[in-house]
């Protein structure tokens, strides 16, 4: 029996190991995948909703490696803890539930993680202090904000399957977090994920082209028509 095995957590708390499976230069790929691609090529019905990006910038984009976080909703304690585990680059993904009475990060946490150069933030919840969020030094995206502040008691879990806003992400899983959206890869499937990301780049640059030129191929969509038995 390992050590982690043998700990014995109080009841609604638990701190697992960082999980970092993914090359960095896979990452550094997927840092140029719009959200919107790599859930088509997930099937396009995956990903987080009614996330909104509050740093300023919407062009600004996270990218990274999961640490999750699991807080009772208003309490901020494991999001600490959680931040003084990560590694630079490694994106905080918190569960609070969509719970939006009181702020889980704050400015003060947001000087923090830019001095440990990490990779952003996903939030089920509300933020505060908006107007140091806005230089776009460190993304955040979350449900809300309000100037409520959090308490620090706990009970929260770390490195645990999350439900983040509707999407399931577990622990080192590669977050992308753009304008559109936010997304879960397995680190499993990233390397299969993103040969399709990237045929799925050059097909839509092909139809792009197209479509300014005013070239496009009718029977893209006549095609599709008839063989739901329309005479087109």
């Amino acid at each position: 029996m390992n050590t982690e095995n043998r700990l014995q957590w109080p009841a609604g708390y638990k701190i697992n190991p960082r999980i970092g499976a993914l090359p960095d230069e896979l990452i550094e790929k997927y840092r140029s995948a719009p959200v919107a691609v790599v859930g088509d090529c997930m099937g396009r019905s995956i990903g987080a909703m009614g996330l909104k990006p509050y740093h300023g910038d919407i062009r600004i984009s996270a990218c990274g490696p999961a640490i999750t976080v699991r807080v009772r909703p208003g309490d901020n304690l494991m999001i600490h803890k959680a931040m003084l585990m990560a590694q630079p680059g490694d994106v905080i993904v918190v569960d609070s539930s969509g719970d939006l009475t009181q702020a889980l990060v704050g400015g003060l946490m947001r000087t923090t993680a830019i001095q440990r150069r990490l990779g952003g933030f996903i939030i089920d919840g509300a933020i505060r202090d908006l107007v140091e969020w806005l230089d776009g030094a460190m993304p955040v995206f979350a449900k809300g904000h309000t100037h409520r502040g959090p308490s620090k008691e706990g009970p929260g879990e770390i490195n645990v399957p999350v439900s983040c806003a509707g999407l399931v992400v577990n622990p080192g899983d590669l977050v992308i977090a753009d304008a559109d959206g936010v997304i879960a890869v397995p680190p499993q499937e990233a390397e299969s994920i993103y040969v399709k990301v990237a045929a799925h780049l050059k097909r839509e640059e092909s139809i792009r082209a197209a479509n300014a030129a005013g070239t496009s191929d009718p029977e893209r969509f006549n095609a599709i028509l008839r063989a739901k038995g329309l005479p087109v």
